[in-house]
């Protein structure tokens, strides 16, 4: 299950993103009768609505140095309606903050524009017949048109799929937390700064060679076909929902994507090798004079190598703060 956690667990806010913007284009291209329906913008009513039910999900910690605070706050990358309103603690870290700090500002016009340059540059990569008609009968399983198959480059399209699967059980990309949090930072007025860049992300993602693009391909099929997929992704999305940091904090136990020494080098560059570089920029700004919260997937919070240890390590005395159970 490497790709699945590379895409949802490890926190690809890019591929999200994508996934937004192609998804747009494709709803018109759905068979209403057997395809979820399409997610709705909520009304200023239903916003409304929301905010006073909301109720604190996720994990969020207080960083605390030289008498300014700002927090880190692990997300998910699909996730229910309702889901990404924030409750009172996250309010309180919202307004408490200056700046919001993201993987990528997907609602940034510049960034989006680049990953949509970046999956266009793609160089073209043919696959095996019978691997491509594998891809056509996911595709329609999973509601995506086939015109995604020549306008995506391979691991596009396989990451994209990865991230519809959970459409059926109610989970959603275009609820994703960062999306969401993007949204709220913006209406609120704060500066939104990405803590990396688009080109890293998508070198994160293409194969280096064809033989590269085959295995990536030929993994995510088989997750993508396997039961498996569905319970592993619950479980992700539950374990954040009900802000279940033990059980999260486990996955390499549960998740049968770090079993081998090449699943363990590969999970390490998808997300250890990625942490020091953005608790730098987390550093950099907030010794700048700015309170930031800083809202990045989950699993890059997780263990010695996560955010919070980061941060300690660099002098600041971390505390998770602990949601009021519902």
């Amino acid at each position: 299950m490497r790709h699945l956690l590379a895409v949802l667990s490890r926190t690809r806010l890019a591929w999200v993103g994508l996934c937004l913007f192609a998804f747009a284009t494709w709803v018109s291209a759905q068979d209403a009768v057997s395809c979820p329906a399409a997610p709705q913008m909520p009304t200023a009513a239903q916003v409304e609505a929301g905010m006073k039910s909301a109720r604190d999900r996720g994990f969020l910690w207080r960083i605390q140095k030289d008498g300014r605070t700002s927090f880190l706050y692990g997300t998910v990358h699909v996730a229910k309606p309702g889901w990404g309103y924030p409750g009172p603690r996250l309010v309180e870290a919202l307004r408490a903050t200056q700046v919001v700090a993201l993987e990528l500002d997907m609602l940034n016009p510049a960034v989006l524009q680049a990953m949509q340059a970046g999956m266009a540059a793609a160089p073209k990569r043919e696959l095996p017949a019978a691997m491509t008609q594998r891809l056509k009968l996911l595709m329609k399983a999973l509601c995506v048109p086939d015109e995604a198959l020549s306008s995506m480059s391979p691991e596009m399209l396989v990451s994209t799929l990865v991230v519809m699967a959970g459409r059926r059980d109610g989970l959603e990309p275009a609820w994703a937390i960062d999306v969401v949090y993007a949204g709220f930072a913006h209406g609120m007025k704060r500066s939104v700064i990405s803590l990396e860049t688009p080109a890293l992300q998508l070198a994160l993602l293409h194969g280096r060679t064809p033989a590269e693009t085959l295995e990536i391909v030929t993994e995510a099929l088989e997750e993508l076909e396997s039961p498996k997929l569905h319970t592993l992704l619950k479980r992700l999305t539950s374990d954040w929902a009900e802000s279940n940091l033990d059980d999260m904090a486990r996955y390499e136990q549960w998740c049968e994507c770090e079993d081998t020494p090449a699943q363990r080098e590969k999970a390490a560059r998808m997300v250890d090798e990625r942490n020091p570089a953005m608790a730098a920029k987390i550093d950099a700004l907030h010794s700048g004079g700015q309170s930031v919260f800083a809202a990045v997937g989950s699993l890059h919070m997780i263990g010695p190598l996560g955010l919070p240890a980061l941060m300690a390590r660099r002098g600041y005395q971390v505390e998770r703060v602990a949601f009021t159970a519902p």
